[in-house]
């Protein structure tokens, strides 16, 4: 009998439900459903609809009844640092605050007057982002006290889902390490931390490893959606998830990019690098897949060319405009990874003032914009390749890109010519499959990490650019 999977990926603009089963040695995979994401503003705050995303989710998982391939397990995974509060009777007392948000201005300088930068790095190896948990949860304390008073359970937004699937708290490992709060070295809350910084530490539930079985659904989902399913998280932070899909070889040194809204590119490492020298080049070391490092870069990746799209190129898709990105000559390029680009009231304008005041050409229209901003990321990839072989005191001949930016051929073929590496894209769904693939491996369907990367090697197209 076959048994199925379900993945639950949510990212920043949308989510999808994946289904999938093992055939012939291959992953096989179909999409149930898919709905739109986005930040909406309630009370001047820039926050994720949960409750509408929740429905999503049982909507989906509905489907899977309808068209009668009902999953063995499911597991949901979405992007880092963002979270909810629980109070007494594990109800929610907090909107979920967007990090596009602006809330953590400022909170920087307020986490450092009770730890320096320096030692903070140290301490856990995340690299600064003013929108990693740590400063929102300082906003809080600054803006907020009572409700972070009132709290009982802390809950990642995937960890929040899983919750209301199954009733049970806990807080997965890879997304955990993102909210700059865990050790490298004990993989747990660091406590002392919490306290210094005046958070309270009880709210912080156990940590999971992607694998855990949490348990099955909670009757009335079971009710509701006609069927019960384990609940097994995997590496909730989706760009663990990418990672782990990266088909690369055992004992395989590789670069990997994991391309979508953001582009995180980097290598797997075994122990933790919180030198002063990967602080000063801005990497961080967020827990992956079996306790591996994934030691990357947060680069702006392709929401800069989302958000030009919805401005100036709807009627466009995003192969058309890459493809027509290709034959623009222009050469200005803009620094993907300044902070202008994070949250700009308009995208196209950002990246015209930042040429204008750079003193190079000013694109005009979607396809000169675009071809800035691909060529700009591509600049960003080269640096941060060689960046990371500086650090690592290796050479590597591969980047692996996994993501819906694999689709994106002239990204790839720049990427390759700013790199000097040979680029492997594929696959680009990714985070779906390397979620899948973490339920498999515990369920007994795939043996480890490298029986699965090889599956996924075998079971998705690959394209290869020089």
């Amino acid at each position: 009998m076959t048994q199925y999977y379900l993945a639950i990926d949510i990212g920043a603009s949308s989510g999808r439900h994946m289904l999938a089963h093992l055939e012939d040695g291959k992953m096989i995979l179909q999409e149930i459903h898919r709905f739109p994401n986005g930040m909406t503003d309630k009370g001047g705050r820039k926050v994720w609809d949960v409750d509408r995303l929740f429905a999503e989710i049982k909507t989906g998982m509905k489907k899977c009844a309808e068209i009668g391939k009902i999953p063995v397990s499911v597991g949901i995974d979405t992007w880092a640092v963002d979270f909810v509060l629980l109070g007494e009777n594990g109800e929610r007392i907090t909107d979920a605050v967007a990090y596009r948000d602006s809330r953590t201005e400022g909170m920087d300088e307020k986490v450092y007057s009770y730890i320096p930068e320096t030692e903070l790095y140290a301490r856990t190896g995340i690299q600064k982002q003013k929108f990693n948990t740590i400063y929102q949860l300082m906003a809080m304390r600054e803006q907020e006290p009572e409700l972070l008073a009132q709290a009982k359970t802390y809950l990642m937004i995937p960890d929040y889902f899983h919750y209301l699937l199954t009733g049970v708290k806990a807080v997965e490992y890879t997304n955990a390490s993102s909210t700059q709060l865990v050790s490298p070295e004990t993989k747990q809350w660091d406590k002392e931390l919490i306290g210094l910084l005046g958070y309270p530490a009880d709210i912080f539930p156990e940590i999971a490893v992607p694998g855990t079985c949490l348990g099955e659904l909670k009757p009335e989902i079971q009710e509701e959606i006609g069927y019960n399913c384990k609940v097994v998280i995997p590496g909730t932070h989706d760009t663990a998830s990418a990672v782990l899909a990266v088909p690369a070889e055992a004992n395989e040194d590789t670069l990997y990019i994991s391309s979508g809204t953001w582009s995180l590119m980097g290598t797997e490492l075994m122990s933790a690098d919180c030198s002063p020298e990967a602080q000063k080049q801005n990497f961080t070391n967020e827990g992956g897949y079996n306790y591996r490092f994934r030691f990357l870069k947060n680069i702006m990746g392709l929401w800069m060319i989302q958000s030009v799209k919805k401005e100036i190129g709807a009627d466009l898709s995003f192969g058309e405009i890459c493809e027509m990105a290709s034959r623009e000559q222009i050469t200005s390029k803009v620094d993907c990874n300044d902070d202008r680009f994070l949250a700009p009231a308009n995208m196209t304008a950002e990246v015209q003032a930042a040429c204008r005041e750079s003193g190079q050409q000013v694109p005009e229209g979607i396809v000169q914009v675009a071809s800035v901003i691909y060529s700009s990321l591509a600049e960003c990839y080269g640096e941060a390749c060689r960046e990371v072989e500086r650090l690592t005191g290796k050479t590597y001949e591969k980047i692996r890109i996994v993501g819906g930016g694999a689709n994106a051929a002239y990204l790839n073929e720049l990427t390759a010519k700013a790199s000097g590496k040979t680029v492997y894209a594929g696959p680009t769904e990714g985070t779906a499959i390397g979620n899948l693939a973490a339920q498999m491996i515990s369920l007994g369907a795939l043996e480890n990490l490298e029986d699965a990367r090889a599956c996924i090697g075998r079971s998705f197209p690959i394209h290869e650019y020089r």
